[in-house]
């Protein structure tokens, strides 16, 4: 039987990299991506016992994940504006999206997202980046499900103005 370091070790070291890509997602800002991972493994370490015997621990760290970075835009020092600093592509984690393949320009869609407020951002990345269901979604986000219909609808709506049309095209509300 493995102890329990080794078998949060393992667990975090597999949940890493969709962790970060999801706070990269809602952020836009690969340095507080990565805080922001690593911030909610903490948490999750703190509550292994209780989560691991629920069998939802990576649900438990995609929703603190979420939180944390919701929580983190309503502070007044996080009014601040992004620098536009750019990674190199090969850093990048594949930022595949069911509208990305109908917009020529991954950061377009990064742009766009960003322009969403942290809500509606994360209504969009949690329901069509790691397609969850409605209901999988509000669980996440400690909300009802017609806030996440309603917060999708007015995301998509953003988007579509965004982005135009065509490259919203496919996308299920």
């Amino acid at each position: 039987m493995q102890s329990y370091d080794d078998e949060f070790t393992a667990f975090a070291a597999a949940a890493l990299p969709q962790l970060r890509r999801t706070a990269y997602l809602l952020c836009g800002d690969w340095h507080r991506a990565e805080d922001t991972a690593q911030d909610a493994l903490v948490r999750v370490y703190r509550a292994w016992t209780r989560v691991e015997h629920q069998g939802a621990l990576f649900a438990y760290a995609m929703r603190v994940t979420v939180r944390l970075l919701i929580d983190e835009s309503r502070r007044p020092w996080r009014r601040e504006r992004p620098t536009g600093e750019q990674l190199d592509q090969s850093d990048r984690p594949d930022l595949v999206l069911d509208t990305a393949s109908h917009v020529a320009d991954r950061d377009e869609m990064v742009r766009a997202l960003a322009a969403l407020p942290p809500r509606r951002r994360a209504c969009v990345v949690l329901r069509y980046y790691h397609d969850l269901s409605v209901n999988e979604t509000a669980e996440a986000l400690g909300c009802s499900e017609g806030t996440v219909k309603s917060q999708t609808s007015q995301a998509l709506a953003t988007l579509r103005s965004l982005l135009g049309d065509a490259a919203m095209e496919g996308v299920r509300q």
